[in-house]
């Protein structure tokens, strides 16, 4: 297990982009056997799919045999028959050329979405990882508060029996103690939800996995090697050549037609007063026809096409657009993360130099221990804060990660 978390590190770490390179066989070790091996169906299939599909042109061989016995007067007659016929497009006025077009297009197409949804649920792991990890430091954050809230308590609890609080002070002392303990409960139910949804996901252990860390991109290289763009072109080369096949659909088609028959008769005999007799023959044919389809629906049809094609080119330039605003937004977030970072620095340096002084003075005798711990404490926390708000920066460039590919066209 160590051994592939340090792998996973070596080839997922980056420090110049994103990712340094988009190494599928190692994302896919987050993901479980089970879903690896769904998607490999899913592969298979649209292979399987996709040749189907351009082989759909070529017109079967129709085989055929006969056997029958029959008795109508004193002999028993025997008919065999059998055959084997072709009616085969050789041209279609470029519909077979644009099928296999459309059935390569339909492939790419395919397959990248089988990607966006293996995509999906990679981020969707590592996305829970990082969870974990952020409520594993919310929990220490917690208990810091918990201490600090014990500390508080505590001196209220002293000041009320030297009279010097009423009960009020106190009892509020009590219910912010009960607040900050019910939170932790809730983190670490949070927590647990987690650890099982990453579970299902993932057959690594979530204690042992190293994190991934990303880097920002700029928007010309997340735009140019996006997953989603790419299947947007895909999805517009496919319904280009859909097209294409649906207008040859009514244009003027060749088919070479062939055949091969044998029939064999025995025993025969049409009437009781004539003998019985036997034949056997065979013969071919070959030829040709040609077939120009008029339909009332051929325009309507061909117009629908179009339109399908139209609007994928619109889709394409919109998702390009709406993936433009989704940089912007993750960008915008990661700013207010650094100046959450920013701010937290600063309230560390102004805890340090507080406990510095707070331990000078409870050196002197004017501050107690509760004080000095109060402050470490809540250095420790701002300490924990920088690491929460690093680990929300990671998460908003995973929203970048799910669609970026290294070397994408």
């Amino acid at each position: 297990m160590k051994g592939l978390n340090l792998l996973l590190l070596l080839c997922l770490s980056s420090n110049s982009s994103l990712f340094a390179e988009d190494n599928n066989a190692s994302l896919d070790n987050f993901i479980s056997d089970y879903k690896k091996q769904q998607f490999e169906y899913d592969y298979k299939k649209s292979d399987a799919e996709s040749s189907k599909l351009r082989d759909s042109w070529i017109a079967p061989l129709r085989l055929n045999y006969n056997y029958s016995k029959s008795n109508p007067y004193t002999t028993e007659q025997l008919n065999e028959s059998a055959g084997i016929q072709m009616n085969q497009p050789i041209f279609q006025s470029g519909g077979i050329y644009y099928g296999i077009k459309f059935a390569d297009m339909s492939k790419l197409y395919n397959n990248v979405s089988i990607d966006v949804a293996k995509r999906k649920m990679i981020k969707n792991a590592l996305s829970l990882l990082m969870q974990i990890r952020e409520t594993s430091l919310e929990i220490q954050k917690q208990k810091l508060q918990i201490k600090n809230s014990d500390i508080n308590l505590l001196q209220k609890k002293e000041q009320y029996l030297n009279g010097q609080l009423d009960s009020g002070f106190l009892d509020s002392a009590i219910i912010q103690k009960n607040i900050v303990v019910q939170a932790l409960y809730d983190i670490g139910t949070k927590r647990e939800k987690l650890i099982n949804k990453f579970s299902a996901l993932s057959d690594l252990n979530y204690q042992d996995v190293s994190i991934v860390h990303f880097n920002i991109i700029s928007k010309d290289d997340f735009l140019h090697h996006n997953i989603y763009i790419k299947q947007s072109k895909y999805a517009v080369e496919k319904n280009r050549y859909a097209k294409d096949v649906r207008i040859a659909k009514y244009l003027p088609k060749v088919n070479l037609t062939a055949g091969y028959n044998w029939q064999k008769s025995s025993n025969q005999q049409f009437s009781p007063k004539f003998s019985a007799f036997s034949e056997e023959k065979d013969y071919y044919n070959y030829g040709f026809n040609i077939s120009i389809p008029i339909d009332i629906n051929t325009f309507r049809d061909i117009e629908s096409a179009k339109v399908d094609y139209l609007k994928s080119e619109v889709i394409e330039k919109d998702r390009i657009r709406e993936l433009s605003s989704l940089y912007n937004q993750v960008i915008s977030n990661i700013k207010n993360f650094d100046k959450k970072i920013a701010l937290s620095r600063e309230n560390r340096t102004l805890y340090k130099k507080l406990l510095y002084d707070t331990q000078k003075l409870y050196a002197s005798g004017y501050k107690t221990k509760y004080d000095v711990q109060t402050l470490t404490n809540s250095l420790a926390i701002q300490r924990i804060d920088t690491k929460i708000y690093k680990m929300d920066k990671q998460l908003e460039l995973l929203n970048l990660y799910e669609m970026y590919i290294k070397g994408g066209k």
